[in-house]
């Protein structure tokens, strides 16, 4: 029997929220569309009472908010993770919009957690944060005023998974095609990426001090193809392999080195 798409499956995080009421206004956005999976990154005020009263009747969601210290934690175990963004980016990522946003979250809510990530008050998501994240999402609001509430924003990416869920009611929800393998975890992906990192520091491809936007280029290619958990754990035994190929050529080396240089002196 099919797995169904599921709410359970579906988290909103929000990240480093300086005002509470902001958090109780989300929570109740929330609620409002079916969705109860709150987490805080490392909020500057909660929990508060400004929180419990604007979250109204929804203060059961509160009460099930996980607090976190980084985004990592927050989504370290999902395998869809979408980040909003009000700007153009000077490397621009994989975008959805809110419907498509939507959609797909519901669609793949079936298979694996989903988490939807929503940035500060003032300045939203940084850039290393964006690109934890597989996606990006962006509401076209109007551009002379753009800037929207984050629990505004929430409502909005809230309403659509909750119209993609009515709409498979019906039975009308696209369809995605299936896979044989789970798609690979954030926190996979982040070891991936350090184990890459260093590799490719190894080779000399890659400099530390000047590392340019090689990893973020990196990061989006691996961003847009989301490989499963086999391709990952593929990609690992190469990066491995490669660090033992490495290891045992320069152990090679010094023992030539070393023979000749002991030949060297035998015959002065």
């Amino acid at each position: 029997m099919s797995k169904q798409p599921t709410f359970d499956n579906i988290r909103i995080v929000l990240v480093n929220t300086s005002h509470p009421g902001n958090v109780g206004a989300a929570a109740r956005a929330m609620k409002n569309m079916g969705l109860s999976r709150l987490y805080l990154v490392e909020p500057q005020d909660y929990p508060s009472p400004k929180a419990v009263w604007r979250a109204a009747n929804a203060s059961d969601v509160l009460d099930k908010a996980v607090v976190v210290e980084t985004l990592a934690d927050a989504v370290g175990d999902c395998a869809m993770v979408v980040g909003t963004s009000a700007r153009e980016r000077r490397i621009p990522w994989p975008l959805l919009t809110p419907r498509e946003c939507g959609e797909r979250s519901w669609a793949e809510s079936a298979e694996h957690e989903i988490a939807i990530v929503f940035g500060r008050e003032d300045r939203g998501l940084t850039n290393e944060e964006l690109q934890q994240c597989h996606f990006h999402v962006h509401i076209p609001s109007n551009p002379d005023y753009s800037a929207l509430n984050i629990s505004a924003a929430v409502q909005v990416i809230c309403y659509e998974i909750r119209m993609a869920y009515l709409t498979a009611k019906e039975g009308k929800l696209p369809h995605f095609d299936d896979w044989d393998q789970p798609p690979a975890k954030q926190q996979d992906l982040e070891y991936y990426f350090s184990h890459l990192q260093d590799t490719l520091e190894t080779l000399g491809f890659l400099d530390p001090e000047n590392p340019r936007q090689t990893m973020t280029r990196l990061r989006r290619l691996y961003a847009r193809i989301r490989p499963d958990e086999m391709e990952l754990s593929i990609l690992r035994g190469v990066l491995t392999a490669t660090q033992n190929y490495i290891f045992h050529t320069d152990n090679r080396i010094r023992d030539l080195k070393g023979e000749s240089g002991e030949s060297s002196h035998g015959e002065s």
